[in-house]
């Protein structure tokens, strides 16, 4: 079954996308011109400062810890009114949002209008030409109202080796694959969990491509995007969907 609408239920928790490229020594001069540009969307702003620990083990009782301070990493760090971030250090930006529930549906704030403003703004500030790596990745927490066998294989075509490690059994399983398809890397996770005292499949999927050219960044996230749901519309069946489309309350 195709996604072609907004789930009132939506499995999916948090959606990040991120861009890597080449350490930015210029970058710090050019953060206020690119937050004058964003403010609109992203008016709460922040400045992070992220030390490396070093930790020496001086035996059983005792442990020193010493910040480095030269390897220390500025995160500048801008948010929205609706638990959506946007971090960008010299050689990353990122945006983390547990607010969008659609990448380009109509009918809801869309995680792709978040990407397509920030990268526009980003790359008009910095003028970079390529970036070495472009990711897109979902966190779904999908349900399990009874943890057997009969009713993990109604709601999922799941790899795990149930008929040898029975649902019912497992505290926790856990299943991880890195592969191509097509031009594109998908890292793509498994694991049965305990989450606030109930048992749910989580599905934890990493698109990303390597050395993109700025102006195909956006081109290159819908394809991610394309795969990254296609692999879900494959993982799921027919009782998920009516559980995302039950209202809550």
């Amino acid at each position: 079954m195709a996604i072609k609408e907004i789930f009132p239920n939506p499995t999916v928790k948090q959606v990040v996308f991120e861009i890597r490229f080449p350490n930015l020594f210029y970058i710090e001069n050019k953060i206020g011109d690119l937050q004058i540009k964003i403010m609109k969307e992203f008016p709460k702003s922040n400045l992070l400062y992220r030390r490396q620990l070093l930790f020496a083990d001086l035996g059983p009782e005792e442990k020193l810890e010493h910040i480095d301070e030269k390897f220390g990493k500025k995160i500048w760090q801008f948010e929205s009114e609706k638990k959506c971030k946007l971090s960008i250090t010299s050689n990353s930006l990122n945006i983390v949002s547990e607010h969008h529930k659609t990448y380009s549906l109509n009918g809801a704030d869309k995680f792709r209008d978040a990407i397509e403003f920030a990268l526009k703004n980003f790359f008009e500030v910095t003028a970079i030409p390529l970036v070495t790596r472009v990711g897109l990745r979902y966190i779904d927490h999908c349900p399990l109202p009874t943890k057997n066998n009969e009713t993990f294989s109604s709601y999922y075509n799941s790899v795990f080796p149930i008929e040898r490690f029975s649902i019912a059994d497992a505290n926790e399983m856990f299943f991880r694959t890195v592969t191509r398809i097509g031009a594109f890397s998908l890292i793509y996770m498994e694991s049965l969990q305990k989450v606030e005292n109930e048992y749910k499949l989580i599905l934890d999927f990493d698109g990303f491509a390597e050395n993109v050219k700025s102006e195909d960044c956006l081109k290159v996230t819908d394809e991610l995007h394309a795969i990254i749901l296609a692999e879900y519309e494959k993982t799921i069946k027919e009782p998920v969907y009516e559980f995302m489309k039950r209202r809550s309350g």
